[in-house]
């Protein structure tokens, strides 16, 4: 096979030719569609005269015909291959018309127009569209299309980007549909479907009194399931324009739920097209979880119609431009929506437990990555989590207001531009009158930085003196790293709980509250004047920066942070870095072959939580809820994931030994009276009450297994059943055997629950696990084929069970390449994203390097894996 080549950002020109106007028309059958476009091109009048050569990318097409103004093209008049179409000595402005043949039923990867459940759909980013017809597919060619769709009446619903202009019946039992978009995209957010869905129909009426028809589109089976992602749509709409003054600019928004899918969801220009995940939601078939996943990925894609359809970027190196930008703006929508602190603490869960181990590893990246060999590589958690920090870090530097100014000139400078991440960095910079040259470097060095604090109390002269050293360490390509630019939010805490007045050195006034300092140098002195006594720091408030703070606090000032600091993340913050502090410990002791034990400072202080009464329910779940053994491996040197897998879950039998009376009462408290409701009150009770009995479940106890089945048998919602099935079946117990029986067959003709109940088996505690995930392979409820099947059972188990997928035996390890090798012809983006697992094997100790190493070598010897794949593995193994 030909070794995949890298592709360089400074290698970037732009194209030699623009598409003025793009008029497709689809002829669609399931095992062939004919695919005609006509293209008006024209010779980029920013270039000087070169070759006038045109390439077009396209993959997995037959081409059947090529005119140029009129004039049928011979073979001879261009070159083919299996990556582009390439005709030389064009004229400066000209009419391409290409017909191609695809075939949609075998389109395993959901690329390119493809079939779900019998459906025409369309997933074209990053690089889809060239799986449809020939065309220059990158980011930077924006053109106005017009789509017309011809199919059989037994697909009724036929939709594409932009306003309907025309349809009607034809001959033949068949009929057609005509949308024109107003609006220059780029390919990637071109959409189609064309299926037998029933259609929600609601209204929005924008801030400008335009009345906007909003759509959602389901199979019939789920129509009764889409009030939720309706509300959500609307209370995003209404968001925006408060927030940011935009409005949406079509008169009509659809959305198309879909079994098959890739990835959450699309903002195709007007028709986005969703994983059914995000969509579908009542009562008896959604968690809290799912109901908030689908209010902020309807945000996301919704707020996408500005921060990326309107403006877009320039090339796939700037992706952050868009999803980093488009991810905050979610976050702080569901923030509104919910609970401002609990999404924060959520927020930087996902991080901590995603893209600080990406950071670590081979695969670490920067926010803008300088080369990529496979773009669908690059949806990762550092392009879109720490991106959403670097843009949160632009709102903390320069304030609500001239961020808001910001991102107006931003929109307004740029509008229907493809752009880079410099462009919205000369925006914010003008809007807040700030020097951000050195911030730049959140956008080019990879690496979670690290920032060491000292605090001196001098008593005499009642000042502290803050010395803050900052470093990053080495990645791949990135030896040595020049400092960041970083926010530093903090407080000092009295001994009375109260923040006390700030005043540094100089000033001559103080500050009351949390302030923020900028860090630009790789060690930094603050000295604060005038305080009465010696404080405890509140260090990085409301995770200011994306950053791995060391302090000098102890376990005392970290439990007293715990129970009086009043930045809400902060208190959360203090209690996980006080359990991981005890957590570790014991895992060293358990190592060494010592008896474990359990410091009395963390049931004490978990005891103080429990009895707060005046607290939020769900920050206190959260404040409970232990370090996860992800992050618990990214603290040590050489990872070993038994100890900490033991560890834990002696803290979890001990915390519940000691305080079982208090969670039993805690339970008890939190039942709820009246009908399930998704609000952020509710949520919290639910989120408290099913923590309490899971620690309760940790004790082998007859009566708190009949409690635990008593939930999951009565439960009116999905939420409380799922907890408890998912206690229940956690040991091997005649209860847990049954209760997923009994679940799987209430539920085996709904493919969503079914996934919860896949996962549920795949992260379960037992030693049998892998045998039971192998079983499940040839269940009735699984289905290679579906992404989200595959992320459910086989990728729960190998990125979501890490006791069991690095069992000793190195049994995981060969399950998991096996896996990698059977779904690489399939879909080569879910078997990348599976292949993953291996990344960091250096972590861990020789024997299990040598068996993961052994496995990614196995896969690197398969003849024609994919790019995905083979940039994955080869990286891992560099």
């Amino acid at each position: 096979m030909t070794t995949p080549q890298a592709i360089y950002l400074r290698d970037y020109s732009p194209p030699a030719y623009l598409v003025e106007t793009v008029d497709l028309h689809f002829d669609l059958g399931d095992d062939l569609t004919l695919v005609r476009s006509r293209l008006a091109l024209r010779r980029n009048p920013d270039l000087c005269r070169g070759e006038n050569a045109l390439v077009l990318q396209g993959r997995c097409l037959e081409l059947r015909s090529l005119r140029l103004d009129g004039r049928t093209l011979a073979a001879e008049d261009y070159r083919l291959d299996d990556e582009t179409l390439t005709l030389a000595g064009v004229p400066e402005a000209f009419v391409l018309e290409v017909e191609t043949a695809i075939r949609p039923r075998e389109n395993t990867s959901l690329e390119g127009l493809y079939q779900s459940s019998g459906n025409f759909c369309t997933q074209c980013e990053p690089q889809g569209f060239r799986k449809i017809t020939y065309y220059p597919d990158r980011s930077d060619v924006m053109a106005r299309f017009t789509t017309t769709l011809v199919a059989d009446r037994r697909f009724p619903v036929l939709l594409a980007n932009g306003n309907l202009v025309e349809k009607g019946d034809l001959e033949g039992g068949r009929h057609f549909a005509r949308w024109e978009d107003p609006f220059k995209k780029p390919s990637y957010l071109f959409a189609l479907v064309a299926g037998d869905l029933v259609k929600i129909e609601d209204r929005f009426r924008t801030r400008s009194g335009r009345e906007v028809t909003l759509q959602i589109y389901v199979e019939a089976r789920n129509a009764d399931r889409c009030a939720h992602a309706m509300a959500s749509l609307q209370k995003a709409m209404a968001w925006d324009e408060e927030i940011y003054g935009l409005e949406y600019d079509l008169d009509i928004y659809m959305i198309v739920a879909v079994d098959d899918f890739n990835f959450g969801a699309m903002e195709n220009k007007g028709l986005n097209i969703f994983n059914s995940k995000y969509v579908l939601a009542r009562p008896d078939t959604a968690t809290d979880a799912d109901y908030q996943g689908i209010e902020g990925v309807i945000g996301h894609e919704y707020f996408h119609n500005w921060t990326g359809n309107r403006v877009t970027c320039r090339d796939w190196f700037q992706l952050s431009l868009k999803e980093g930008l488009t991810v905050f703006r979610d976050q702080e929508f569901s923030a509104d929506m919910t609970s401002r602190p609990v999404k924060r603490i959520e927020e930087v869960r996902l991080l901590r437990n995603t893209q600080f181990p990406e950071d670590a590893g081979p695969m670490a990246h920067p926010v803008r990555p300088a080369s990529y060999v496979e773009i669908n590589n690059f949806y990762t958690a550092t392009v879109y989590n720490k991106g959403a920090e670097v843009i949160r870090m632009y709102h903390t530097l320069l304030g609500d207001a001239a961020f808001c100014r910001g991102l107006a000139l931003y929109l307004r400078r740029h509008d229907g531009q493809a752009v880079t991440t410099d462009d919205f960095l000369a925006a914010m910079a003008e809007a807040g009158q700030i020097d951000l040259e050195q911030f730049r470097l959140w956008y080019s060095q990879a690496g979670t930085p690290e920032l060491a604090v000292k605090c001196v109390y001098d008593e005499e002269r009642r000042t502290l003196t803050l010395t803050v050293r900052q470093s990053c360490p080495p990645t791949p390509g990135e030896a040595e790293k020049a400092p960041f630019h970083i926010p530093l939010a903090l407080g000092l805490v009295g001994r009375n709980g109260c923040d006390l007045p700030l005043q540094l050195e100089g000033e001559t006034e103080a500050t009351t509250g949390t302030r923020v300092l900028s860090l630009h140098n790789e060690e930094e002195t603050f000295c604060f004047i005038n305080l009465p006594e010696a404080p405890v720091p509140s260090l990085l408030r409301n995770f200011s920066a994306p950053v791995r703070l060391k302090t000098d606090l102890d376990d005392n000032d970290l439990a007293f942070l715990m129970a009086c600091d009043n930045d809400p993340f902060n208190r959360w913050e203090a209690g996980q870095q006080l359990s991981t502090r005890l957590l570790l410990r014991q895992v060293e002791a358990f190592g060494r072959g010592e008896t474990l034990v359990l410091d009395p400072l963390l049931p004490g202080a978990f005891r103080a939580l429990l009895g707060d009464s005046d607290a939020d329910p769900a920050l206190i779940a959260l404040a409970l809820t232990l370090p996860s053994e992800t992050f618990l491996a990214e603290q040590m040197p050489v990872i070993d994931p038994s100890a900490i897998h033991e560890v834990r879950e002696f803290f979890r039998r001990q915390l519940a030994t000691d305080l079982r009376q208090l969670l039993l009462a805690v339970y008890t408290d939190q039942q709820e009276d009246g009908p399930y409701t998704p609000d952020p009150a509710a949520v919290g009770r639910r989120a408290l009450k099913n923590l309490a009995l899971s620690y309760l479940m940790t004790l082998d106890d007859p009566a708190l297994r009949s409690l635990c089945l008593r939930q999951f048998k009565r439960a009116d919602n999905m939420t409380d059943v799922i907890a408890a099935l998912g206690a229940l079946a956690g040991s091997a117990t005649e209860e847990g055997t049954a209760a997923l029986e009994d679940f799987y067959l209430r539920w085996q003709n709904d493919p969503l629950v079914l996934d919860k109940w896949l996962s549920l088996q795949a992260t379960s505690r037992r030693t049998d696990t892998l045998a039971e995930v192998r079983r499940l392979l040839g269940h009735p409820a699984y289905n290679g084929k579906n992404p989200n099947k595959v992320r459910a059972l086989v990728g729960a188990f190998c990125q979501g069970n890490p006791a069991r997928f690095h069992d000793p035996s190195g049994a995981g390890y060969a399950f998991c390449a096996d896996q990698v090798l059977a779904l690489d012809p399939v879909n080569p983006q879910v078997a990348a994203r599976l292949a993953g697992a291996f990344s960091n094997w250096r972590r861990f100790d020789p024997k299990r390097q040598a068996l993961m190493k052994e496995e990614l070598e196995r896969i690197a010897a398969v003849a024609g894996i994919s790019r995905d794949v083979y940039e994955i593995v080869m990286k891992s193994l560099a």
